[in-house]
């Protein structure tokens, strides 16, 4: 078993995490702010205390949120831009040497980040180094595009001719969700560093823990002092960065309600956004599928990170003649999930983020049930048997069974370890029923005809499909929704235009030709 943190009185060992000191009362103090700007940690200016961080395996108090003000982000912009000037006259080369070295380190310290990120998140030791690895993945493939940016030669009549810059946007603001703190954080600011821009980051208040550690690791890398920062808050200093007039660019991963505002605040200073929203995505899984496979793809489609993903295919659309057997192997599957300590290397299940979002998911089970669905197994609050961890937010993932699309768990994005199953009997019903829905983030199909699978993908109304799998995001492809799911995407080559924008300059090699 991999060391508790905040259960033993004893220290971690030497390379383990920084962050913490212990006291004599078993609680926990967080020895070093988790702001970071300057290229070095810094506590914010403001007296208030933005209330009580926890850590989900446990329930116990991880640290009190540190939010930054005004002063605060004024100061971050300050050291942002400066490093932006300095940063964006580097070529594309020497940006990708930095971030190379980047990525080793956080190579390097994999299992340290993963820890950390377990006990920022509750979701699983095997998932978090998972998410570590894809961050350094997304650093390392933006380090390879940041020497390929360039521009467009266009010869005109008369020797004259123009040409394209692709140019930084300047200092972009990136804020994060609970659910993937450290990648999220990568995500983001992987291709706006590629591109030659600074950035100002702000993590969800309730997972603030390991984004300074990726802005200690750019630093050691060598980028320059402000050129990736940190500031810790809510929602007051979301507004302060989103509507500061020397921020660029706006990038958010969240709720849709949020997105509307971030939207809104940004359109203030007719500023670019890139919205990555929620899901209530459909699995459309047909008689002719390779049942074994299906009935991975809809686990992984539903009980990632505890059901919080939001690309998850929460709608699970089986065909008729197929359902019994598919409901019973799911029911079977689901029933063996290993829920317990994250930081065990058995456990598949971890605990979800924090008690409000836990008692919110129970009741939408509740809610299920009133409205005719049938609870197959699981949506019960789980008590595992270490006791240490009763006080933490743990449940047993959820199948419902006789659903309807008219039932609010089938309509609602629950977030949660609850899958709905509902049952079709042809292809163009399907699909309406699919696309009945004002998100489009994601949509998966299982079946053996390959022409089916490409027909059905055309129509799925979703900007993430996926054929035979489900929940698969390498950083080479894009990432992002349709309709309210989003705007813009995260990953692949098309986000370069996302964090630069193109310049156009005409050169004439004649006289110039006046009507006056």
């Amino acid at each position: 078993m991999l060391p508790r943190l905040f259960l033993t009185m004893s220290p971690r060992p030497a390379t383990s995490v920084r962050l913490v000191r212990w006291v004599s009362s078993g609680s926990v103090n967080i020895a070093e702010p988790l702001n970071f700007w300057a290229g070095e940690r810094r506590w914010s200016n403001r007296k208030s205390n933005g209330g009580n961080v926890y850590e989900p395996a446990t329930g116990r108090v991880l640290c009190h949120l540190d939010e930054c003000g005004a002063e605060d982000i004024n100061e971050a912009v300050k050291h942002a831009k400066s490093a932006f000037n300095t940063w964006k006259k580097m070529s594309g080369m020497e940006r990708a040497r930095t971030m190379i070295e980047a990525a080793h380190i956080i190579e390097s310290r994999r299992e340290e980040i993963a820890q950390m990120e377990v006990v920022n998140n509750g979701k699983s030791i095997t998932e978090a180094r998972l998410d570590v690895d894809s961050a350094r993945l997304c650093i390392e493939y933006y380090a390879g595009l940041a020497s390929t940016l360039s521009g467009q030669h266009v010869q005109l009549p008369g020797g004259s001719f123009a040409y394209t810059r692709r140019e930084p946007l300047g200092v972009c603001a990136g804020i994060g969700a609970w659910n993937y703190p450290f990648q999220i954080a990568a995500w983001k600011s992987a291709p706006a560093l590629a591109c030659g821009n600074a950035m100002i980051f702000k993590p969800s208040p309730v997972t603030p823990v390991t984004a300074v550690l990726l802005a200690e690791i750019y630093a050691q890398a060598g980028t320059p002092q402000g050129l990736f920062n940190v500031v810790q808050g809510g929602q007051e200093t979301g507004r302060i960065l989103c509507q500061h007039p020397d921020i660029a660019k706006v990038s958010f991963t969240g709720s849709v309600p949020t997105g509307k505002k971030i939207m809104e605040m940004a359109s203030q200073g007719i500023k670019p956004v890139t919205l990555e929203l929620g899901g209530k995505s459909p699995v459309l899984i047909f008689s002719d599928c390779d049942l074994e496979n299906a009935v991975r793809g809809a686990l992984m489609a539903n009980f990632l990170s505890q059901g919080q993903v939001c690309s998850n295919g929460t709608r699970v659309f089986v065909q008729k003649d197929i359902l019994p057997e598919f409901v019973k192997e799911v029911v079977e599957r689901t029933k063996l999930i290993e829920i317990g300590d994250p930081l065990l290397e058995t456990t598949r299940m971890g605990a979800l983020v924090s008690r409000p979002h836990l008692e919110n998911v129970l009741s939408y089970v509740d809610q299920a049930k009133k409205e005719g669905a049938n609870v197959l197994c699981g949506g019960e609050v789980f008590l595992p048997s270490d006791p240490k961890l009763k006080d933490g937010y743990y449940m047993s993932p959820c199948v419902l069974g006789s659903c309807t699309d008219e039932m609010t768990c089938v309509k609602e994005e629950i977030f949660g370890p609850v899958m709905s199953v509902l049952s079709f009997e042809t292809e163009e019903e399907v699909l309406h029923r699919a696309n009945d829905t004002t998100l489009g983030l994601a949509a998966g199909v299982f079946t053996s005809d390959v022409r089916r699978a490409h027909r059905v993908v055309e129509h799925l109304k979703a900007g993430s499909c996926f054929i035979n799998n489900y929940n698969i995001t390498p950083v080479e492809v894009p990432f992002g929704g349709f309709k309210m799911s989003g705007i813009g995407r995260e990953n692949g080559q098309v986000t370069v235009e996302y964090y630069s924008q193109l310049k156009t300059v005409f050169v004439e090699m004649g006289d110039v030709d006046s009507l006056f």
